[in-house]
């Protein structure tokens, strides 16, 4: 499995925007971006970073950010996107289906971690099951009636236990997904839409870079 080992800090601050890629840290005052809120280098507090992009930089710059949120590789990306492309439908809005579609996408979007990184990290090592199979392919898609558990030998562990106190506590699911706190196991009810992200990302745009 490949895995981006990059300081998650550096590409938010790339970025110039939170992309919540550490999960709680990037609500506290530890966050990057709280305390150094310009670009990474020696010439980013100059504020010199990010200026003079031309239109090629600019369609970059958004491919990037959509690639650092879901944590793929220029691999899995282009793979996301050729199967995208070839569905009916705006390509973009395609993209996006498939992205909040990976296994990992869901265990976090259920709230079962509090970012991708530690989604990825769970799934890879076979703390899930699908439909009752075990399944540890993070870009594995589960599609409309799937249902995802936790392994019944990993639900006693503190880590699910603690997180399982904080979800009754507040809880908020995307409407495509049907979650049960007492059972901490959720089921697919719909296909994902761009409408269901909470993060801007002109997801057409990145088509049209790959388009040229």
């Amino acid at each position: 499995m490949a895995i981006n080992q990059r300081n998650k800090c550096r590409l938010c601050r790339r970025a110039g925007e939170k992309l919540f890629l550490k999960g709680d840290r990037c609500l506290s005052p530890k966050c990057a971006m709280v305390k150094r809120p310009y670009a990474p280098g020696i010439h980013g507090a100059k504020g010199t970073g990010r200026k003079g992009l031309t239109e090629y930089g600019k369609q970059l710059q958004k491919k990037q950010k959509v690639k650092r949120i879901y944590g793929v590789t220029e691999k899995q990306f282009r793979k996301h996107l050729n199967e995208a492309v070839k569905k009916p439908g705006i390509a973009g809005d395609n993209l996006i289906s498939k992205l909040e579609s990976r296994l990992d996408n869901v265990v976090f979007r259920m709230n079962l971690t509090s970012s991708r990184a530690a989604a990825r990290n769970l799934v890879s090592h076979g703390h899930f099951q699908v439909n009752g199979k075990n399944l540890n392919i993070p870009s594995a898609y589960v599609g409309i009636g799937d249902k995802i558990t936790i392994k019944k030998n990993k639900q006693a562990k503190n880590y699910f236990t603690d997180r399982q106190s904080i979800l009754k506590k507040e809880l908020s699911i995307p409407s495509w997904i049907n979650f049960d706190v007492n059972k901490m196991a959720g089921e697919v009810i719909a296909v994902p839409t761009k409408d269901d992200i909470n993060v801007s990302m002109d997801v057409q745009e990145v088509v049209e870079f790959y388009s040229r």
